[in-house]
């Protein structure tokens, strides 16, 4: 299968490193004409996996056209705010066979929408699927052992993608809940900002704990109500990849947390990390709302992040909420 990854950060370089393991004929797309040419003459990616080795077959291009023209599947692996504009652009040069994969865990801020809704609502009538699941891009890229989960809304598209991805160190997964397998990935984000608050603050693992719990229970509602399977949010997309992001030393969302418990700001906690966590949170706020869900968590990482909420304050708030059956 011929594929191009669009995405030139870790996440896109470790996929398009994975797919030429797994025999597949690999284009990686980077927008910056310096990054790709050093990734095509040096075999790495300093900018975002210095220091590691990616395998010779992998080509590496700043042109949109030469990735994806014939390429049989496209992984899109970038931020979620660049998303709708480039699958936009790739309308005019992917064949209109090719299959889109969604690698992009977020939420689009304006229009609230899941990744794939963006793709379906620019590239209409493309089979499309969605990668997810615990899996930090530098291990992914060490070929450490590794378990995602692909879905599609046809069980066949995902056994493709499953089928054509998977070697020795990363096992697929698949499954039909692309609504539970994109909110999971999405809104764990917003939950590992929180555990990177508690662990800043310097409270102990009791506390992460039950936050992890709590918000495994936050992220159940919200995609039970919008469609998800509960037993996704059970799985790899949901309690896997929430326990890594919350408590993974290499997580930028869960960095970021810790910075804003030790007080930093949040344009001096965010600094180079990027996390997609920020924008995910005002989106899942708002489409808790939409929906009459009840994300405490959420609420007040929002109120922390963008309404200037003490952190201390919001934890505190969290743990003085009216008593409940579980």
């Amino acid at each position: 299968m011929k594929t191009a990854v669009l995405g030139g950060g870790a996440w896109g370089t470790a996929l398009a490193a994975q797919a030429v393991r797994a025999g597949l004929d690999t284009r990686l797309w980077i927008r910056s004409r310096e990054l790709a040419s050093a990734v095509a003459e040096r075999r790495e990616n300093p900018a975002y996996l210095p220091g590691i080795e990616l395998p010779a077959g992998l080509r590496a291009t700043a042109s949109l056209a030469e990735a994806a023209a014939d390429a049989e599947a496209v992984l899109v692996a970038v931020p979620s705010e660049y998303c709708r504009s480039l699958y936009r652009e790739l309308v005019s040069v992917a064949s209109n066979a090719a299959l889109l994969v969604s690698a992009t865990k977020g939420l689009e801020t304006e229009t609230l929408l899941r990744m794939s809704q963006v793709a379906a609502a620019e590239a209409p009538g493309r089979a499309l699927a969605v990668l997810s699941g615990p899996s930090f891009a530098l291990e992914v890229a060490k070929q450490l052992p590794t378990a995602v989960v692909v879905a599609s809304a046809d069980h066949a598209v995902a056994e493709r993608v499953q089928r054509a991805l998977s070697t020795r160190s990363f096992r697929v997964y698949s499954s039909e809940d692309m609504v539970g397998v994109e909110l999971a990935g999405a809104v764990k984000n917003v939950i590992a900002i929180a555990a990177g608050i508690v662990d800043g603050l310097g409270y102990g693992t009791n506390t992460v704990a039950a936050l992890v719990t709590r918000g495994l229970a936050e992220i159940s509602r919200l995609a039970v109500a919008l469609g998800g399977r509960p037993d996704t949010l059970a799985g790899l997309a949901g309690l896997g990849d929430l326990v890594l992001t919350c408590t993974g030393a290499l997580s930028r969302n869960r960095t970021l947390g810790q910075r804003l418990g030790r007080g930093q700001t949040l344009a001096e906690a965010g600094a180079g990390l990027h996390p997609e966590g920020v924008r995910t949170t005002l989106a899942t706020a708002a489409l808790a709302e939409r929906h009459g869900i009840d994300m405490p968590i959420v609420r007040q990482m929002r109120a922390v992040l963008y309404q200037g909420k003490p952190a201390r304050e919001a934890l505190e708030e969290l743990m003085l909420r009216s008593l409940k059956r579980e």
